[in-house]
């Protein structure tokens, strides 16, 4: 199936690992040139050989997107390099967790600097190159905790609320200029945020992180937790020509946890 997007240019945020490194390879893998932004350059770099292996072309950019600077710089770069943005895939950010009662306010403006902030000042910069194509996709990672809030992870769960009603609103004002906005709510995927928390807990309870990460796997109905070239697939599909009447939509990847909500 041929997605239509050889030769577009895409800006995959987060994109030095997990699962913004195989949304940028998926999207290589399809024909397109991605700009790769994240702060690590080192990890950058190697994804960028991988993207360049795939016939594809890539830019590193390593920016703070928590600050306007470090997107305008960004955007910037992907234009100087490779050209007009005309994808964009937002997955950069990663909250810090802990118990609502004591946790510091700082984790949560960071958590939405980062993500909520971040994501719409990527969206904002992004469209205008999109609106001068008559053609763009967003995509938006965000992650079941923006409905399913705990008293342990408010700050990721304010940030990704913020990202889905972001999805809506930006769906509504560009609707009719050819672009398209959507967001994937991955659970539980195995990446090394989620072995970091795996781990954490496998020491709380003196037990061993393999273990760990397996029981939450086993807690989804689909009895596992997801890959990050599943979630990239979807991503890739959403941020295609192929994709022509998803729009302003929320998907959820999540192995069937949420199959009891309306």
């Amino acid at each position: 199936m041929d997605l239509g997007i050889r030769g577009k240019v895409a800006i995959v945020t987060g994109a030095s690992r997990g699962i913004g490194r195989a949304c940028a390879i998926e999207l290589a893998r399809e024909g397109a040139d991605v700009c790769l932004v994240a702060r690590d350059e080192r990890l950058l770099n190697k994804v960028a050989a991988e993207v360049r292996a795939l016939g594809s072309r890539a830019a590193t950019v390593s920016a703070d997107l928590s600050t306007i600077e470090g997107c305008t710089a960004a955007v910037e770069a992907c234009v100087a390099q490779l050209g007009a943005p005309t994808i964009l895939v937002n997955n950069a950010g990663a909250a810090t967790m802990g118990p609502i009662l004591s946790l510091p306010e700082s984790a949560i403006e960071d958590a939405l600097q980062l993500k909520a902030w971040g994501y719409l000042r990527m969206s904002r910069l992004c469209i205008p190159h999109m609106q001068a194509n008559g053609w763009g996709r967003i995509v938006n990672i965000a992650g079941g905790a923006g409905t399913s809030p705990s008293a342990g992870n408010m700050p990721t769960s304010l940030a990704n609320i913020f990202v889905l009603n972001v999805t809506r609103a930006l769906s509504d004002a560009v609707s009719k200029d050819g672009i398209l906005v959507n967001t994937i709510c991955p659970g539980m995927t195995n990446t090394d945020r989620a072995r970091d928390l795996g781990m954490a807990r496998a020491q709380r309870e003196g037990r061993g992180v393999e273990e760990v990460v397996a029981e939450m796997g086993k807690a989804t109905p689909a009895g596992r937790i997801a890959e990050p070239e599943e979630v990239a697939r979807v991503a890739t599909f959403l941020a295609s020509d192929a994709c022509s009447y998803v729009h302003g939509s929320s998907v959820y990847m999540d192995g069937g946890s949420r199959r009891a909500t309306p």
